[in-house]
């Protein structure tokens, strides 16, 4: 018979274990009322200390509102949770400094390029008219984006789309490595050089007259560097497996490329074109140097000066009168609506291309 030895209680089983009650929270309406109660005490020690500034009076009561939710959480829910909070009211407070000048930007052309943005604005251009007259429209303006927008986008697409290929299929030792250092280096050019060096090469050197073209291989420039860059993170999200599974079926790699690997990543790939062309919309310093302006409808981007949206709001907004800045101001909300269409395009080619899951 074995020796059985008798467990003594210790002194530390009396004491009390530790409670697995939740501990006391603040109720869901809090942040709510600590926001209200910031916004309101914000307001008042501005108008108190006599700052005309609104954007101080956020700031004050962006502090007031972090801090507040911090000792409110330290004293009643405990030091663990209040640190949660603060992080929470800094993740606010960070997107409520990002999304406002956004939204009064957006609000603020709304408001003053609706005034003479209509049918007529659309469809008509500024032949005949002085600067300083109301009349007028964009109408030439929005031919000369779509056109020279098209022809960068077709000059710098299939360039972007077969070097990201050449990257991240092909791409081995030192050529490679430098294709990627000067695709790096040319995601941050300013787009005044991009403007210079066709303007020396182009028009100065090569005896070219100053054409929508001129500008377009400018916004090309600026608009391969983009695509590259996406397009080779698309490409290398692309499982090698499937890459392996035909090339063990005995499918050369060229056609690999182009049956297994290119529609696989194509809606991430149509969706990084989509964000360069809107990139290279509002570009304004290549088309003031290149395609030099127009008042008329020229539907011939090779010949002969032609407008832009982004030069035309700098055309009008130069002259200085009332009626020049209401175009300036409706063709800026044009703009807006241009690149906020390619964005929606965008994430819809996103979504169509998306994997679908079945449940």
């Amino acid at each position: 018979m074995s020796n059985l030895t008798k467990v003594q209680p210790s002194a530390s089983d009396d004491a009390p274990r530790p409670t697995t009650l939740r501990q006391p929270r603040l109720p869901r309406w809090a942040p709510a009322a600590f926001a209200a109660g910031s916004a309101l005490a914000g307001c008042g020690i501005g108008l108190g200390a006599g700052l005309n500034s609104k954007v101080q009076w956020g700031l004050i009561a962006a502090l007031i509102f972090i801090l507040g939710s911090y000792l409110a959480a330290a004293k009643v829910e405990g030091r663990r949770q209040a640190k949660d909070r603060l992080a929470t009211s800094l993740v606010w407070v960070a997107f409520l400094l990002a999304v406002i000048p956004l939204v009064s930007l957006l609000s603020e052309t709304i408001k003053r390029g609706s005034k003479v943005l209509d049918g007529y604005f659309l469809s008509h251009s500024m032949a005949g008219m002085l600067d300083d007259q109301p009349g007028g429209g964009v109408y030439h303006a929005i031919i000369g984006t779509l056109e020279q927008v098209g022809i960068a986008t077709a000059i710098a697409a299939p360039i972007g789309l077969l070097t990201a290929i050449y990257l991240v299929e092909y791409g081995r030792g030192a050529l490679a490595k430098a294709v990627t250092f000067f695709v790096d280096v040319m995601t941050g050019i300013p787009s005044i050089v991009a403007g210079l060096f066709i303007l020396s090469f182009w028009i100065l050197w090569l005896d070219n007259d100053y054409s929508g073209f001129a500008g377009a291989m400018a916004l090309a420039i600026l608009m391969m560097p983009v695509v590259v860059r996406s397009t080779e993170e698309m490409l290398k999200l692309v499982p090698n497996e499937l890459r392996e599974a035909s090339l063990a079926l005995g499918v050369p790699k060229w056609r690999t490329i182009l049956k297994v690997v290119l529609p696989t990543a194509i809606g991430g790939i149509a969706t990084g074109v989509m964000l360069a062309i809107a990139r290279i919309a509002g570009e304004t310093a290549p088309i003031v140097l290149l395609v030099f302006g127009e008042r008329i409808i020229n539907t011939n981007p090779f010949e002969g000066p032609q407008s832009s949206l982004p030069y035309y709001v700098f055309e009008q907004w130069s002259v200085g009168s009332e009626a020049s800045y209401d175009r300036a101001w409706a063709a800026a909300l044009v703009l807006i609506a241009f690149v906020m269409i390619l964005n929606l395009v965008a994430r819809g080619i996103a979504r169509w291309k998306a994997p679908k899951t079945g449940r």
